[in-house]
């Protein structure tokens, strides 16, 4: 019985085998031309799990696991501190651009360190001889007050809603209507994180003073934090300091060790050497002196778009690969230079060689939807990188204009005119010393999208919706179907994307997102 059950199993497999449609990864990447997303399409397999099943945890790097697989672009119109805090609480990562002075890009790293640690270590303070109408420039209240107007000095009282919305004379000094030290609950500087929560928990107050033995004020605490705890249980946080994670870019020249070095110093927690053309021997010796300097840092090499790259740059000791050239929308150095490659080939590729050494892939470009999200993560990449998608989003640089009656926010690239000018486009761009510079990218607008952190739980249940179709429960799995030729892909014709869009209609709406 076991033989003829033995013998049933293996008809059956060569039979199922007959039946698969399409062709496997290595098949269609095997293809003469490059390929873009849109040129393919996914075959859906077997679904035997519900959609809220799936887990997309995935690595950004060798040693850094994140449960959504997207991460934010390090440019100046997308990553400042608010899309690092969004994105590390959402479960990805930001990283913060480095068109910034040293000190300006330490401080947005600072200020995403801070944001989780629980303790806010400079919040606003005031004076006994402060009055009402100092708070109402605030527009927000909760305010310690110490004898002097300053962090580190003997708290006095604090002003909340309750003790100042029905006083009519707004020059009322603060000393005649906060509630005073003895009365409020405070905890102490002392006391871990952990303690500090359950202590504001319990008391029921809005905000925690964190005071040392002489009562001299050091840090606040919100209720709003402890919120946050419970609305983004995915968040990228540090498994030791328990504060959200956050990434960097550098380049590759020899003042970016001093830019390393306070990063570093400040707790960043990964660094991607931010050049056009990755296969360097500058990125070289950066990548080396980064593992040499700082071994527990990790760091991510690029851009790459073939295997041959990807070997030199794992051979230097990368954590992770980001892999794309010219692809981006406001890219153009495929159009300048002649060189690059379409994106779904470069990933495949990259991917294919890099999971021998367990170094994981960015797809970063080339991506404007959910389905460019699930066939890079198909094609072999870990983790998306996104740029224009989050470009419209309240939470990037920059301020709304309207443009048409639209709503819209600036967004360029990298390689634009305008950031040419400054030292991080050039450098870049290996242009830093060139007389006459030519622009590999171009500034242009993209429309609100609304807070990232409305958008990206909207851009996931895509993604596990389109995992569901081909039958894969994780981003693992996917991956394994890939490799073992389990994922079934076909290339598309121009007629066959059409019909795959919205079509044949006078007009139509997309969905409010």
């Amino acid at each position: 019985n076991a033989e003829y059950m033995g013998g049933l199993n293996l008809l059956d497999s060569h039979h199922i085998m007959d039946l698969l449609d399409g062709r496997s990864a290595a098949e269609v990447f095997a293809s003469e031309y490059s390929l873009t997303y849109n040129d393919l399409i996914l075959l859906p397999g077997q679904i035997t799990f519900a959609a809220e099943d799936i887990s997309l945890a995935s690595n950004l790097t060798k040693n850094i696991k994140l449960m959504t697989p997207l991460v934010s672009s390090p440019m100046d119109t997308v990553t400042e501190h608010q899309m690092a805090i969004h994105m590390a609480l959402n479960g990805g990562l930001g990283f913060i651009h480095n068109n910034l002075p040293v000190e300006a890009q330490v401080k947005q790293v600072q200020l995403v360190k801070r944001f989780k640690n629980g303790f806010i270590e400079d919040p606003v303070v005031m004076s006994p001889n402060h009055t009402l109408r100092d708070i109402d420039q605030l527009r927000f209240s909760g305010v310690p007050v110490t004898e002097d107007g300053k962090i580190r000095s003997k708290l006095v009282g604090i002003v909340t809603t309750r003790d100042i919305d029905f006083v009519k004379d707004r020059n009322t000094k603060l000393s005649e209507v906060m509630t005073p030290a003895r009365d409020l609950v405070v905890g102490n500087i002392k006391s871990s994180l952990e303690e500090a929560n359950e202590l504001l928990r319990t008391s029921k107050k809005g905000k925690l003073p964190m005071v040392d033995d002489d009562f001299n004020l050091h840090a606040l605490m919100c209720r709003v934090d402890l919120k946050k705890q419970r609305d983004f249980p995915l968040a990228t946080k540090n498994a030791t300091t328990k504060q959200l994670m956050v990434g960097a870019a550098i380049g590759t020249r020899e003042d970016d060790k001093q830019r390393l070095a306070a990063l570093v110093s400040e707790g960043v927690d990964v660094v991607v050497v931010d050049s056009s053309q990755g296969d360097s021997i500058f990125q070289h010796q950066m990548i080396q002196y980064i593992k040499r300097t700082y071994p527990t840092l990790d760091v991510i090499g690029g851009n790459v778009v073939t295997r041959l790259q990807a070997k030199h740059l794992i051979d230097c000791g990368v954590d992770a690969l980001r892999v794309g050239m010219g692809v981006g929308s406001i890219c153009t150095t495929q159009e300048v230079t002649a060189v690059g490659r379409a994106q779904a080939t470069a990933v495949y590729r990259v991917s294919s060689y890099a999971r021998q050494f367990n170094v994981p892939v960015i797809a970063d470009g080339g991506i404007s939807s959910i389905s460019h999200i699930m066939k890079a993560l198909a094609a072999g990449a870990s983790v998306a990188m996104m740029g224009s998608m989050f470009a419209g989003t309240s939470e990037t640089p920059g301020e709304y204009v309207y443009q048409d009656g639209i709503r819209v926010k600036r967004y360029r690239g990298m390689g634009s005119k305008d950031v040419m000018v400054a030292k991080a486009g050039a450098n870049r761009y290996f242009s830093d010393n060139e007389t006459v510079r030519v622009a590999q990218g171009v500034s242009g607008f993209v429309a609100d999208r609304g807070s990232v952190s409305r958008y990206i739980p909207y851009l996931t249940t895509g993604i596990k919706h389109g995992m569901q179709n081909v039958g894969a429960k994780s981003v693992v799995e996917l991956h394994r179907m890939n490799k073992d030729g389990e994922l079934r892909f076909e290339v598309r014709t121009n007629a066959a994307i059409t019909e795959g869009g919205v079509h044949s209609l006078h007009s139509f709406e997309k969905p409010a997102i």
